[in-house]
């Protein structure tokens, strides 16, 4: 199995990445898959820093929720002339 994604995406500094797990349930062992999302940047020079959340299956409908809501107020904010920046 090792430590690496099976499939990873990227777009600009986010990487998108999907892990094959194993766990022992009742003496066999099982796998399934996590997700990872990452976001990276330099700061102060050349020292890199990077956020990363994990993340389950049923995770995901709730993150495209909230993620579509977000975007939905910066970006239509942003078209009505509103700067709140």
């Amino acid at each position: 199995m090792g430590n690496q994604p099976i499939k990873r995406w990227r777009s600009g500094n986010i990487t998108g990445a999907v892990w094959l797990n194993e766990r022992a349930i009742r003496g066999e062992t099982r796998g399934f898959k996590t997700a990872t999302i990452r976001r990276s940047w330099k700061k102060e020079g050349d020292v890199w820093r990077d956020e990363t959340l994990n993340i389950r299956r049923q995770d995901i409908p709730k993150l495209m929720a909230i993620l579509n809501k977000l975007q939905e107020e910066l970006l239509l904010k942003e078209e009505e002339g509103d700067d709140d920046e």
